[in-house]
């Protein structure tokens, strides 16, 4: 009973035709529910046709953070009429990017300011739908876009519950996350040999305070690391943080499988 809190399974790295094929090895390794991200209007529709041929999978919806430069103006109200649909269950992927450069025509500041402005619509957009918010941030150095992200959710906080998704950050700012009411989420990353810290923090924190995931097709866990994650996969990062943790896998997954289906607000 593990959930994979985050995919793409209409990534262009996933053939439309394999994706039963994906969903039945999640199965078969004991994950029984996904989520898939929309990272943009593109793949809107693929996402949510995917979530009704398979009621194991549901969908959140957004505009990623390096997709807001293509991206028209009122993509996140585009979204809106999406939002009471059943299959969604979250909006996002949203958040700050500040580690890949200002895409060809903006300079940095305009292009972080937008991303910015997108993210807090997601939050208004989640709050009147009633769902929470997935969180992408990444820096090259620091974590400027994780205290930006954390400055508009303090926003909201109340209103909208947050997951910063393949935290990578300190157990210092999963906390601040963690006491706003949100939660993060691990993935194969904290099963990587140079990701100790990541490992830790993913053992300090209460077991009520984070997800797993396996962000498919990117950060194959090992013994995959450096090939096309998929869902099944993230059967192997809740061994690995069960084992650093000292508990069985059962209850690592009925602990983040709840965290889960507490967020997303799925019926059981």
């Amino acid at each position: 009973m593990i959930t994979d809190s985050h995919c793409h399974l209409a990534s262009y790295k996933f053939s439309r035709a394999e994706v039963p094929d994906l969903i039945t090895r999640a199965h078969e390794a004991g994950v029984t529910r996904m989520v898939s991200l929309v990272t943009g209007l593109d793949d809107l529709h693929a996402n949510l046709e995917i979530a009704a041929a398979h009621p194991e999978v549901a969908v959140c919806i957004g505009i990623h953070p390096c997709e807001v430069h293509e991206a028209p103006d009122d993509a996140v109200e585009q979204l809106r009429a999406h939002a009471a649909d059943p299959r969604v269950c979250g909006i996002g992927e949203t958040g700050l990017d500040y580690y890949h450069p200002a895409p060809e025509g903006w300079n940095e500041i305009d292009f972080r300011e937008r991303q910015r402005l997108f993210l807090d619509e997601h939050f208004r957009l989640a709050a009147g739908a009633g769902l929470n918010v997935v969180i992408h941030t990444r820096d090259k150095s620091g974590d400027a876009s994780f205290q930006d992200a954390l400055a508009i959710y303090k926003k909201h906080a109340g209103k909208v519950r947050a997951v910063f998704h393949c935290f990578i950050g300190p157990e210092a700012n999963a906390r601040e996350v963690i006491s706003l009411g949100g939660l993060v989420s691990f993935g194969g990353v904290a099963t990587f040999k140079n990701a100790a810290d990541v490992l830790s923090t993913a053992v300090a924190l209460p077991l009520g305070s984070f997800m797993l995931e396996t962000d498919s097709p990117y950060l194959a866990p090992v013994p995959h690391r450096g090939q096309r994650n998929e869902p099944s996969y993230v059967r192997h990062v809740a061994e690995h943080l069960a084992k650093s943790r000292g508990i069985t896998l059962d209850e690592l997954a009925r602990a983040t499988t709840t965290n889960a289906l507490d967020f997303f607000r799925f019926a059981g």
